[in-house]
């Protein structure tokens, strides 16, 4: 198959399989080691249908992302899709605020913790210069493997995918013949509130699956590829996800509380034995590895995109000659993230993070709302959520449920931040205006 190149000089290489399994790593992380734990505690058993709400949850905004993906296929993800409905500004605000508040401060989140994993094992990766040197050592060979195209950044990313999924099928497969019923039974349904909190934590488990979409300008036939990968994706996170909390649940029970900082990894050495926790500690190594890999690989794109159109610096515009990737706005990416993970800054930061993504979410909705009065110029038939505006609806209600729940200083930081960011887009069309005239 030949590779179609786009009108933004890059080259539809990421198949189905690929964009798949990109959605599995980007959306199973770091969390899933800890969360069956922190949701078991809350909820017992009853944690079981925490998972199935707030998968449905997720699921209307998944189906939204399906919808306005096999539409919008040129780079950028999220960005591309609000700047389409909504114009420059709004899509310089979703920019900002997914770039730096989400997936910098995140990425640079999930390096610390694949440090404190490794430190586990290896007491060296406590000390500040050791850790700086893995995080440059790492985040310098995902820029070169994405760098030399989007192909190799994709099959990396697969791999990766595998080598963390694999340990997890394990757990559940070998895990279930270990399972006490009497752990699985619940007698009384929890509070409201605490129904809530639990879904508020575990929705965050669950986000991440568009990161994947940065790429959509090098997917292979996007209008077919996005909604099938976003949908077969999203239903192996379910699978693995309520599956894991079964056996964990399961097995552990009202023990919970006793391994809540590592709930999988004792369930490893229930079935294994010793080395089984040590597995599992690796497994969380090469999860956050993914993790970052498949950012590293992805939003740079939304620079890319934002470049093109203006937004930022043209530098980040520019595509390799060779290898038709945008290597400059990989190459800043990944120093930023090095930057804030050596810092630690994001400590600080990262409580935009929570409310960041939520407004990503529902702009996005809004995108795909708006978009389908616009008249589809494409010939290629494109897919469009059954129902109407049920789901939609659905998807902006759990959001909306989801950001009255955040807190007060979350809310501030967030307005704090649009308003920089909207000072900042000022400015910049006055001195572009300025020079123009000029």
């Amino acid at each position: 198959m030949t590779n179609e190149s786009t009108s933004e000089g890059l080259k539809r290489v990421v198949g189905l399989p690929a964009f798949a399994m990109s959605i599995v790593n980007n959306s199973i992380g770091s969390g899933i080691f800890v969360m069956p734990a922190i949701i078991g505690i809350q909820l017992g058993s009853f944690s079981i249908f925490c998972y199935l709400f707030c998968s449905l949850m997720l699921a209307t905004i998944m189906l939204c992302y399906a919808e306005i993906g096999s539409r919008i296929t040129t780079s950028g993800g999220s960005y591309a899709y609000i700047a389409a409905a909504f114009g420059s500004y709004a899509g310089f605000i979703a920019n900002w605020l997914y770039t730096f508040g989400w997936g910098i401060l995140g990425s640079a989140a999930v390096m610390n913790l694949l440090a404190d994993s490794l430190a586990v094992l290896f007491p060296v990766f406590t000390l500040p210069f050791v850790r700086a040197l893995l995080y440059f050592a790492l985040l310098s060979f995902m820029v070169l493997v994405n760098i030399r195209g989007a192909k190799d950044g994709a099959r990396f990313v697969q791999i990766i995918t595998i080598a963390k999924i694999l340990p997890l099928f394990a757990i559940i497969i070998f895990g279930f013949s270990h399972i006490k019923a009497a752990n699985l039974h619940w007698e009384h349904l929890p509070s409201l509130q605490s129904f809530g909190d639990a879904t508020l934590i575990l929705f965050y488990a669950f986000a991440g699956f568009e990161v994947s979409l940065g790429v959509c300008g090098e997917i292979q036939k996007p209008h077919r590829t996005i909604p099938l990968g976003i949908l077969l994706g999203g239903m192996v996170v379910l699978i693995v996800y309520l599956l894991l909390q079964i056996v964990t649940q399961g097995i552990l029970g009202d023990q919970l509380i006793l391994f809540k900082d590592a709930p999988l990894a004792a369930v490893g050495r229930i079935i294994i034995g010793p080395a089984g926790a040590t597995v599992l500690v690796l497994t969380a190594v090469v999860s956050c590895f993914g993790i970052t890999s498949g950012d590293v690989m992805a939003t740079p794109r939304l620079l890319f995109a934002g470049a093109k159109n203006g937004l930022f610096p043209k530098f980040l515009s520019i595509v390799h000659p060779k290898f038709a990737t945008p290597y400059f706005a990989i190459t800043s990416y990944a120093c930023l993230i090095f930057i804030v993970a050596v810092s630690g800054g994001f400590k600080q930061l990262a409580i935009l993070a929570s409310a960041a993504i939520l407004l990503i979410y529902l702009a996005v909705i809004f995108s795909t709302i708006k978009l389908r009065s616009v008249k589809q110029i494409s010939l290629e038939k494109t897919f469009k959520i059954p129902g109407g505006l049920v789901i939609p609806f659905i998807g902006i209600a759990a959001i909306v449920w989801l950001l009255f729940s955040l807190s007060k200083i979350e809310i501030l930081a967030t307005a704090l931040f649009i308003t920089s960011v909207s000072i900042v887009y000022v400015l910049m069309k006055k001195f572009k205006k300025t020079n123009y005239n000029d």
